[in-house]
């Protein structure tokens, strides 16, 4: 049929004509009226084929010859893996490809035909070589995410799972917590925008676990929200969103793809890479070689390594740059198994404390959180535990460096910040110290405990501190002054003994119970001298916690002989003989002993240095693994099987101690406790009465029970 013109508005019929599809209409139309002059001459090419089955020849050129930019294809890369991909420029004979899901630096240009280039294939049409997964997408699924704090041109990928899948009519809902994207099209305003396959605007709600210790907002889990579906009327059951370990994202953009394009399945085998140490007790210290810049671990990009660990929860720590001091220790507290179980379960959740001002807002501890996640997942053999350290220096800016530290104060730090960050006391009353003088020392530790419980209770108070009597006399009027104190390691001296080729722990010990007196530093104010004095001081334990730190005080401050106020640094190299299965404090610990927990320890950790001085050489670590019993030695990311034996040098530093028997909570003050209350519960009011509930002076409850009334015989 012939174009017709009605008020300079073309009728167009439903089907398109011959003309209409040449494009002949167009030629043909002028303003005001149709062209009068003469027919329009339309060059065709035709192709014949043989038979109705047969190839079409020129069927390859087909879609080379139409490619535009802005067309979506499939494009296979380098590699020859197909991927979804859009046009970005068009040559005669290129075309350059930017593929989705992957940064702008591997944008390819391929060949627009076949034969230009034979190690390339061209682009092909949109999902002819790659599987429509977007289109097939379902609840439960699981996908790749970019991680929400990555870089935009080097993004991290984690694993996610589909919570629920929006639909196509939905109005898209404002995204948060989401990655940072390439904005690389026009949104036809003028303005880039990332990009989305075929415009499509459909979202998907998933989670991510590893983004967990990005989410800071409370409470964990909100209530779902309840979607009526307007086609059917039934009601769908969506959770809330957490943003970014729960987050909506575009089904059809960049912060998606499918499942093992970046993080690729590895097959598992049953025999994973390990070093054999096979040292003897005696070893000699390890020489550490050091780079060009003394710094440890420095000059490379350090990206945790996935693989099989030698054991559950046994993997090596990239060095971050003279970091080997924090990985030994998180390598020891690694295996405190009540505490790491306590974060593997998610049960710190509800007890962080995000408005301790002594805290880091719950940061620390959802960082060392996602560290443990990531050492017990089984999927690595090597981790940068890059988060922990860049959050701990957040908060501590002593750490945020690449110099060495001593582990004995970044281990101080790491458990007094998750201790605080978990702290079970919200508001923090002022408490005065206790002077325990005049009284029964177990009424006094009771009470100094509790004062104590008023303004610290988490998991660490549970099992990792403890009590010691601090009993200081004055040399000149003899004033005593008696205090309980909370303490979560014990410091001990080191005294070489001649003609020995080893200290035995023991005299650690005793040198410890022994007591001295204060130098002038360290001076004591005597109210009744009215002045500092040199005090004789005695410390004696009191009771000993689930998980007891030994620190052996190997670096020393000497004053120099020769110049005046000049203090000259020293470390003491010679062998501690410790108990590695049986170390019985019983005879230090003058409070209670449980016979059900006493107070006898066996070894699971050792935090190791060599080098002259604690802020400089190189730290290791041997560690019983809590999972098999089996010891491992830790270098950094060298990781090798040894035995509780080989720590045994003149390196060892810090000693972790478990509880062989039992678990006393409080360090067994919580046994006192109940029995104390049992005592008075038993003792009652008058006639056996109820006793009215009033607090103490330091907020304390006692409340008694009303006697049980004898029943009558029958």
């Amino acid at each position: 049929g012939s174009p017709t013109a009605a008020g300079n508005r073309l009728k167009v019929r439903d089907a398109p004509t011959v003309e209409q599809w040449l494009g002949l209409e167009e030629m043909a139309i002028v303003r005001g009226g149709l062209r009068s002059s003469g027919p329009v001459v339309v060059e065709l090419l035709i192709e014949v084929r043989p038979s109705p089955s047969s190839s079409w020849e020129r069927e390859p050129l087909e879609l080379g010859n139409r490619l535009q930019v802005g067309d979506y294809v499939d494009a296979q890369d380098s590699a020859r893996k197909w991927y979804e991909a859009i046009v970005r420029e068009v040559t005669p004979e290129t075309v350059k490809v930017h593929y989705f899901g992957w940064g702008s630096r591997w944008d390819t240009d391929l060949p627009r035909m076949k034969g230009i280039n034979p190690k390339l294939n061209p682009p092909a049409p949109l999902w002819t070589k790659t599987a429509r997964w977007r289109e097939q997408i379902k609840v439960g699924d699981e996908v790749e995410i970019r991680e929400s704090t990555s870089m935009v041109q080097r993004p991290k990928w984690h694993r996610a799972t589909v919570l629920a899948v929006g639909k196509a009519t939905d109005p898209p809902r404002e995204l948060e917590g989401t990655a940072e994207l390439e904005v690389l099209e026009d949104n036809g305003a003028g303005k880039k925008v990332p990009l989305k396959l075929l415009k499509r605007k459909r979202q998907i709600l998933v989670e991510v676990p590893q983004e967990i210790h990005n989410y800071t907002a409370t409470p964990l889990t909100p209530p779902p929200i309840q979607n009526t579906n307007s086609l059917d009327g039934r009601v769908e059951t969506i959770p809330a969103a957490q943003p970014p370990f729960r987050r909506w994202v575009d089904l059809y953009g960049e912060e998606i793809c499918k499942v093992n394009t970046h993080k690729t399945a590895k097959k598992q085998t049953n025999s994973p890479a390990t070093l054999n140490y096979t040292m003897e007790s005696q070893r000699k210290p390890v020489e550490v070689m050091k780079p060009f810049n003394n710094i440890h671990g420095s000059g490379f990009v350090r990206e945790s390594l996935r693989g099989i660990p030698p054991a559950p929860g046994t993997v090596g720590l990239h060095n971050l740059g003279n970091s080997c001091y924090m990985n030994s220790i998180l390598q020891c507290i690694n295996h405190i198994k009540p505490i790491t179980q306590y974060f593997l379960k998610g049960e710190y959740l509800k007890e962080v404390n995000k408005n301790n001002p002594l805290g880091s807002g719950g940061r620390i501890a959802t960082a060392y959180s996602s560290f443990l996640s990531d050492i017990w997942t089984g999927e690595f053999s090597i981790l940068a535990p890059r988060l922990l350290k860049q959050t701990v220096s957040c908060f501590a800016p002593q750490f945020n460096n690449n110099y060495q530290h001593d582990s004995q104060e970044f281990c101080q730090y790491l458990m007094d910040g998750l201790h605080e960050d978990l702290n079970r006391v919200k508001t923090k009353p002022y408490v005065e110290q206790m002077e325990a003088n005049g009284m029964e020392d177990s009424k006094a530790a009771m009470e100094s405990w509790k004062k104590h419980l008023l303004r610290h209770d988490s998991i660490f108070v549970d099992h990792t501190q403890g009590m010691h009597r601090s009993h200081l006399t004055c040399p000149s009027c003899g004033k005593e002054s008696i205090k309980f104190d909370v303490y979560s390691s014990i410091s001990l001296p080191l005294v070489p003994a001649k003609n020995r080729p080893s200290i035995p722990l023991k005299d650690c010990l005793d040198q410890f119970a022994a007591g001295e007196q204060l130098d002038e530093q360290n001076a004591w104010y005597c109210s009744s001298c009215k002045k500092h004095v040199c005090a004789l001081k005695l410390i004696t334990l009191w009771n000993t916690p689930d998980v007891l730190v030994l620190h052996l005080k190997r670096f020393t401050f000497e004053k120099c002989p020769t110049v005046d106020g000049r203090l000259i640094r020293r470390k003491i190299e010679e062998r501690v003989d410790f108990p590695i299965d049986r170390l019985d404090l019983s005879p230090y610990v003058l409070g209670p002993k449980d016979p059900e927990a006493p107070p006898i320890y066996k070894l699971f950790g050792v935090s190791e240095h060599t080098g002259t001085t604690a802020n400089s050489g190189h730290y290791t670590a041997t560690v019983r693994n809590s999972e098999d019993g089996n010891w491992y030695r830790h270098n950094d990311s060298a990781v090798g099987t040894t035995s509780g034996d080989a720590a045994m040098t003149g390196g060892a530093y810090l000693l972790f101690y478990q509880r062989a028997k039992g678990s006393m909570r409080w360090a067994g003050m919580e046994k006192q406790i109940l029995l104390e209350e049992q005592r008075k519960r038993d003792g009652g009011g008058p006639n056996g009465s109820v006793a009215a509930a009033v607090e103490d002076a330091d907020g304390f409850r006692e409340v008694t029970n009303k006697k049980k009334k004898k029943k009558p015989f029958s």
